[in-house]
């Protein structure tokens, strides 16, 4: 089984620097997301994987063997679009079948007249036609054969393309957003089937999208890039509960994490009344960023039992209320996740404490990178708070 490699892999286009030094591996069978927002380089790098565009400088080993220079005929990679690019005068059949009719017949034996008076031509073509079949009824599209793209639903049209990625057992599949066209329901049944299809394959998959609960629920481990940069490459779980820069954690999490402005000072870490000790710092006053989800923040009815607060907007969500609370010595918006009992009673306006756990919290450097952990409140009291 191959593994995939990327080292130092550089980008750019009109002299703007697109990929910036982008390196990951993926393991055999292993399924890695690549997660950014748009315009971070995510789809660039997976063409350049594909070979439909070439890097300034770095390399792309697959199964050990350097394949920068290597046409993207040659690489064994399937690639699935976010338009599926199925030919639409073909039906499903048909398309499921170009991969295999480029691979197995010559120039010549693919000509529609000249091709079918060459001996061993209509056997090719045979074992051509079987295979397809034999891979739409994996699929459970075999009922879909001679359709076109144009008589099929979306949801279809995508199974098919998976399908004809699939026919040609390849070493790597690449796939750029190949649910951004579905409704949400049946994106959310199209991500099984593609995880699932992984499984089968067995072979190293990079899916790009845009969605983090896409990645988060979808990959082995999920890449996140902001701005051509590569910022971490781990579990979905450690991407959200342990992020390494202040941006993947901005990235990643519905509703957003809390971002509060902080000073550390030889390992003590103050914000709003709080006091956070962090472990092995001990450098110069400096400004940091407190973070913590929304979810490791307790809420309380009485503004003296924590931070003193007050409720700005509260977003009913069915199994979750999001509230946006205003702290009101510093002026910064909280937004707490609870649950509908929870939040019952609340409303805008009102006055809350707020409580947040502090072996939850995060601290990030100014410039990004995430500190050393906290290990604990430095004063399990709140100090008192003047201004």
């Amino acid at each position: 089984m191959s593994a995939l490699s990327l080292r130092g892999i550089t980008k750019s286009f009109g002299g703007n620097l697109i990929l910036k030094g982008v390196s990951l591996d993926a393991g055999p069978g292993e399924f890695i997301a690549l997660v950014g927002p748009s315009g971070c380089g995510k789809s660039t790098l997976l063409r350049i994987l594909a070979g439909l565009d070439y890097a300034d400088q770095g390399e792309i080993l697959i199964g050990g063997r350097e394949m920068s220079a290597v046409a993207a005929a040659n690489r064994n990679i399937a690639m699935v679009f976010q338009s599926y690019a199925l030919y639409p005068h073909l039906t499903a059949s048909e398309n499921i079948a170009v991969p295999l009719a480029m691979r197995r017949l010559s120039r010549v034996q693919r000509l529609p007249f000249v091709g079918s008076l060459i001996p061993g031509q209509r056997a090719i073509r045979a074992g051509i036609a079987h295979d397809a079949k034999e891979m739409a009824k994996s699929l459970k599209i075999d009922h879909l054969l001679d359709r076109k793209p144009g008589q099929m639903s979306g949801g279809q049209r995508q199974r098919v393309a998976l399908a004809r990625a699939m026919v040609r057992h390849p070493s790597v599949f690449l796939m750029d957003e190949p649910l951004s066209n579905l409704d949400a329901n049946l994106r959310v049944h199209a991500r099984g089937e593609i995880v699932e299809l992984h499984r089968r394959a067995g072979v190293p998959t990079v899916y790009v999208t845009h969605d983090q609960a896409e990645a988060l629920s979808m990959a082995d481990r999920v890449a996140v890039m902001i701005g051509g940069n590569l910022l971490q490459l781990a579990s979905p779980q450690a991407i959200y509960d342990d992020p390494a820069h202040i941006e993947v954690a901005r990235f990643v999490g519905q509703p957003r994490i809390n971002l509060l402005p902080a000073i550390a000072e030889a390992g003590i870490v103050t914000f709003g009344g709080i006091r956070l000790t962090l472990k092995n710092m001990t450098q110069p006053k400096a400004r940091v960023t407190v973070a913590i989800r929304p979810e490791f923040v307790h809420i309380s009815k009485s503004r003296h039992d924590g931070l003193p607060a007050h409720i700005e907007r509260i977003e009913f969500l069915g199994s979750e209320v999001i509230l946006h609370c205003r702290l009101d010595a510093i002026g910064e918006t909280v937004i707490v996740k609870l649950s509908p009992a929870e939040a019952a009673g609340l409303a805008t306006g009102a006055p809350v404490g707020l409580q947040l756990l502090p072996e939850r919290a995060m601290v990030f450097a100014e410039d990004g990178p995430r500190l050393g952990s906290v290990v604990a409140a430095a004063d399990a009291k709140r100090e008192k708070t003047h201004g």
